[in-house]
């Protein structure tokens, strides 16, 4: 086994230089609620661990361009104490709400949620959904991604070396817009998804839906984004027959697994039935 350092740089830059010079054999801790749990299981066996919570850089909230940036080291129960957050992306903060106990959620952050690279991430649907923007900064600068572009396969991103997700950007939101994020699991709370889907929409004064996007989690090895369903939403004041389309292009999109949680044909029934419940609920958030 490789003896084990630890590391807190105070700024970025520091923090960039220890995981380039590492070499793909360090890992970050944030909040440490996967980290901890791989480490002690044997899965993973880093010679460097660099703590960046005390950077700057990826904590706190802040209003911008009238959304909301998060760093990527803030906790799901600072996101979701924040009333800006919580007004404007329910159905995000509802995820993050989701991951683990309370304990959990006071370490959990929405940058590792996403760099873990789970399929079954609850957080990643609902930025995927609102659209989310991620700041990453690495030896060669600055740069911004899609959240969905991140997650490239199952424990894995399309992070280079060295590379850093600093924060998360959540756009301004126009009037008569809402979202959701549902997830089903085998127990009541504190278990990893069978299917996860989030919603975002958009309405006009007549109802009639202008603008969407759906994606779902935990049946493919990555997060999916449903152009079909969001197509399905748009222009209908999201009647029986869009809700029909959305199940049906939901259970189209699906690539799931059979494991301990439930069988290929459970998931792709239940994708279909989330994304609409979601739907339904982002509807009448945007109604108000």
């Amino acid at each position: 086994m490789n003896a084990l350092t630890y590391e807190s740089p105070g700024s970025l830059d520091e923090a960039v230089k220890m995981l380039a010079v590492a070499n793909g054999d360090a890992k970050l801790l944030a909040g440490g609620t996967d980290l901890l749990v791989q480490l002690r299981m044997g899965m993973i066996q880093p010679k460097l661990i660099i703590d960046i919570k005390k950077i700057p850089e990826l904590s706190g909230i802040k209003e911008e361009n009238g959304g909301y940036r998060v760093g990527a080291s803030v906790s799901g129960a600072v996101v979701g104490e924040h009333a800006g957050m919580v007004g404007a992306w329910p159905g995000v903060v509802e995820a993050l709400e989701l991951i683990g106990s309370t304990q959990i959620q006071g370490r959990a952050t929405m940058g590792g949620n996403l760099c873990n690279g789970s399929p079954a991430a609850d957080a990643v649907p609902a930025m995927i959904a609102a659209d989310a923007l991620c700041t990453i900064v690495g030896p060669n600068g600055r740069r911004e991604a899609k959240v969905e572009d991140i997650i490239t396969g199952p424990g894995k991103t399309s992070l280079a070396n060295g590379e850093i997700v600093i924060d998360f950007f959540f756009p301004a939101r126009p009037a008569n817009s809402g979202d959701a994020y549902l997830r089903f699991i085998p127990r009541t709370e504190m278990d990893i998804a069978v299917v996860g889907a989030g919603v975002s929409l958009t309405l006009d004064d007549a109802g009639v839906c202008t603008a969407a996007r759906v994606a779902l989690g935990a049946v493919a090895p990555t997060q999916l984004v449903l152009e079909d369903g969001a197509a399905a939403l748009i222009g209908s004041k999201l009647d029986g027959a869009a809700m029909e389309k959305l199940d049906a292009a939901a259970r189209a999109a699906c690539r799931p697994i059979t494991d301990k949680r439930g069988t290929i044909e459970y998931r792709i029934k239940v994708a279909g039935v989330l994304a609409r419940r979601a739907a339904k609920i982002a509807q009448q958030r945007a109604e108000g």
